[in-house]
């Protein structure tokens, strides 16, 4: 096999490609073999029709098209590994010749991964973020300490207040007619925790136990549905059941019921040190994305609208795995949200260009200071992954092995490690 190319565009080459006569021939062979199961010639049962007497019958070309799709995958895959191009969308494909005796000629258009022109990325000043933790942040976990251990008692007379949890009856009006999604019975809704409509929870505060009321409020101009953005709505509601906390006292008492300390000041230490080391944990993170975002911007590239396509095609379908582990899918989502599939993908299409762009410039990065993937980086993430799923590293290989998978694990180490580069290259305001 033969194979050249030439670059048309910024982003666009052309593969020339030749296959020889003999395996053209070959392919010939297997495609008879799979048409003749599906011919009817009389005095022939299907499938033992001889070859010379199909040919002469329907001719040799009726064999052209499935030997091209015998021979056409292999071909392509082998001129690309050849030529060491990086396609990143289908290719478009031209046959030139193909006939019995003669070799298999074909052109391929191809979109291939754009160069990136490097711009500063050493040395790269972010502002640095402090770890530490307010006496502020301290009272506020352990007021949501408190919330979460706290007594709820049953309110027999008096208007509800905020922060009570309410049981309500509630029918949704808009233009006069009820709506989609606008009922429920018996629905427990803490006042003040701006879970509904701006407005709505302020209106139920000051009702009595077995009170009616017309709540009236205005849906947001963003809101998620968008038949219902910026429309006034009526709730018809009915209250119920009163339920008010009782906050535990914050003592040592309380320390050793909700930890596994004696004293508060102890619990109020140890609380101390892990949301310091959160937001270490977390600092850090920004600080990356900071970075490679900074290097990203400096550098000069071109990217094909395949790319983009491909990573809101990803960045859709994780979507709707997180959906389906909540119990919903696409579909529902659409209807609740009165989304289309083409307004979440154009919502999307930024944060997809935006991580195209941020991995084209770290891969960039890696091959210009000579980033890899060791064999040690390699096995040291496969016994991570081994502890995580709890299965033998060995056995991951063979999975990832098997399913093309390992290279792309590769690249994923790569990537950190250039991350990781950048940071210890980088300087702090």
């Amino acid at each position: 096999m033969k194979a050249t190319w030439e670059k048309i565009d910024k982003n666009i080459v052309t593969l020339d490609v030749e296959v020889g006569a003999e395996k053209v021939s070959d392919a010939l062979d297997q495609a008879f073999k799979k048409v003749v199961q599906k011919v009817n010639v009389p005095g022939f049962r299907k499938g033992k029709v001889p070859r010379g007497i199909f040919e002469s019958r329907f001719g040799v070309e009726s064999l052209y098209q499935d030997a091209i799709d015998i021979l056409l995958p292999d071909a392509y895959s082998d001129a690309v590994k050849e030529t060491s191009i990086e396609p990143v969308d289908r290719p478009e494909i031209d046959v030139e010749q193909f006939a019995k005796g003669q070799s298999f000629k074909f052109k391929a258009k191809v979109t291939v991964k754009p160069e990136v022109k490097l711009g500063e990325y050493k040395g790269l000043v972010v502002e640095a973020v402090s770890s530490e933790v307010t006496e502020e942040e301290i009272a506020a976990e352990l007021e949501r300490l408190q919330q979460r251990h706290a007594e709820l008692t049953v309110v027999e007379e008096g208007p509800a207040q905020n922060g009570d949890i309410t049981v309500i009856d509630f029918d949704g009006y808009v233009d006069g007619e009820i709506f989609e999604g606008g009922q429920g019975e018996r629905y427990s809704l803490e006042l003040g925790s701006n879970s509904f409509i701006p407005g709505f929870e302020d209106q139920v505060a000051g009702m009595q136990i077995g009170d009616f009321k017309d709540v009236e409020v205005t849906f947001p101009e963003e809101y998620h549905a968008q038949h219902l953005a910026g429309k006034p709505a009526v709730f018809k509601v009915k209250l119920h059941e009163i339920k008010r906390k009782t906050l535990p006292a914050l003592d040592d008492e309380f320390a050793k019921d909700v930890s596994e300390f004696d004293t508060l000041e102890e619990y109020k230490q140890d609380l101390t040190d892990k949301m310091k080391a959160r937001k270490e944990n977390d600092n850090e993170q920004v600080r990356a994305n900071a970075i490679v975002e900074k290097a990203a911007a400096a550098a000069e590239v071109e990217i094909p609208e395949a790319m983009i396509v491909a990573e809101t095609d990803y960045l859709l379908k994780d979507f709707e795995n997180r959906l389906r582990m909540q119990g919903m899918n696409l579909e529902l989502y659409y209807q609740f949200s009165g989304q289309t599939e083409s307004v979440l993908r154009d919502q999307m299409r930024s944060d997809a260009e935006k991580r195209v762009l941020n991995n084209l410039v770290l891969e960039a990065i890696a091959k210009a200071e000579g980033i890899e993937a060791s064999d040690d980086d390699l096995n040291g993430e496969l016994e991570n992954l081994s502890k995580q799923y709890n299965r033998p590293a060995e056995e991951l290989r063979d999975i990832f092995a098997k399913n093309g998978n390992l290279s792309n694990l590769q690249e994923e180490i790569a990537l950190r490690k250039t991350i990781t580069f950048l940071i210890e290259n980088s300087k702090e305001a």
